[in-house]
């Protein structure tokens, strides 16, 4: 069903609960990039020393946790992911699923400092599944029920965080290390939901978010194949 009305002197629409705005000053791509780049600027001072996080441990432990995510592409598009989808989901999921994924990655990391590198080849599988499935799920633009994606995200979560885990470099205070690499993953979760919120409010924005989801897909696999 749609609907027409005026909102701050644009006209607009709704369709199927996304908002359309008719008089787009600039391009979805500009506004998707603004989303992201906001969501990302506690990148801006890091990004130089990511050469290799023993050069930024340096700096302190809570700043080494905090940049480990964007390291791995695998890890900075799964959590982009999750964002997103929960903007796919809408309602309360926007907190609760980004949320559960912490939680649980929280208790990955925990896993993965006490085991050392056991199993680390399956945890290596689970994350390459996941960046795999998120992408697929942004890919058919499919609304998933709330109680799935929850479920879904905290298996995807301990994969991840155990892999964060046993990666916590010798040299770092586990604690400050864990609160860092916590805080950087529900960042980059955030910067996820901007674009989500962003692309609803074009016509256009569920077609790039599909092209995007097809995109981390095919990443996705060849993750899963060894070939990134």
């Amino acid at each position: 069903m749609k609907f027409a009305y005026s909102l701050n002197g644009h006209a607009a629409t709704e369709q199927g609960g996304i908002r359309v705005f008719q008089g787009e000053r600039l391009s979805l791509p500009v506004r998707l990039g603004t989303a992201a780049a906001g969501g990302s600027a506690w990148l801006a001072l890091a990004v130089p020393v990511l050469a290799h996080e023993n050069e930024v441990i340096r700096y302190g432990s809570f700043l080494g946790g905090l940049t480990h995510p964007v390291l791995g592409p695998d890890h900075l598009m799964a959590m982009l992911s999750v964002g997103i989808i929960s903007t796919l989901i809408g309602g309360r999921a926007i907190l609760v699923v980004p949320a559960m994924f912490v939680t649980f990655m929280a208790i990955g990391g925990g896993a993965g400092v006490l085991a050392g590198e056991a199993s680390l080849t399956v945890i290596e599988l689970g994350i390459a599944v996941s960046v795999l499935l998120l992408g697929a799920i942004i890919a058919t633009g499919r609304r998933l029920p709330v109680l799935a994606a929850m479920a879904g995200v905290a298996v995807f979560g301990v994969f991840h965080g155990y892999a964060h885990g046993v990666e916590t470099p010798t040299v770092a205070e586990p604690v400050q290390y864990a609160l860092g690499f916590l805080l950087g993953t529900a960042l980059i979760h955030l910067a996820g939901v901007l674009i989500g919120e962003v692309a609803r409010q074009y016509r256009s924005g569920p077609r790039v978010l599909r092209v995007a989801g097809v995109g981390i897909t095919v990443m996705g696999g060849m993750f899963l194949l060894g070939l990134a």
